[in-house]
């Protein structure tokens, strides 16, 4: 399978996302997961104190290897939605995944910063670089 669907398999298939989302020290489970076009999604990070962070949007336009566009709200802080846009862009047999939020407000960007989720965000990308890596090694 060429590197850009594996990238993008590895955001839509809950059972290769649960293995790299988020931070490393939170489990994921993925309750919804409905890819076309107005399709929700829903997914829970659980610490080990037994805390759940849910978070959830709705995709806009059909997800594919050319992109996936969604809404994206933690549900801990409801109403500040982001759009995201994500696209898997393939050169020379490697591929970039580049991610565009879009929020309402500077401030509810920066809210978004200031909860730690950029360092979870990181955290979730170098994991999923090791997933691609360990799935390279598998072929």
């Amino acid at each position: 399978m060429p590197p850009r669907e594996v990238l993008y398999r590895a955001h839509v298939d809950p059972e290769m996302l649960v293995r790299w989302l988020g931070p490393r020290n939170l489990t994921m489970t993925i309750e919804r997961m409905d890819l076309h076009d107005g399709g929700t999604w829903r997914f829970v990070h659980r610490d080990a104190d037994g805390n759940d962070f849910g978070f959830r949007g709705v995709f806009h336009g059909e997800p594919s290897p050319d992109g996936i566009v969604r809404t994206f709200e933690y549900e801990g802080a409801p109403g500040h939605v982001s759009l995201e846009t994500l696209t898997f862009e393939e050169s020379n047999g490697k591929t970039m995944v580049r991610a565009n939020a879009v929020y309402q407000s500077v401030a509810d960007r920066d809210a978004m910063i200031e909860s730690g989720m950029e360092d979870g965000v990181n955290d979730g990308y170098a994991r999923l670089d090791e997933l691609v890596a360990a799935l390279a090694m598998v072929r």
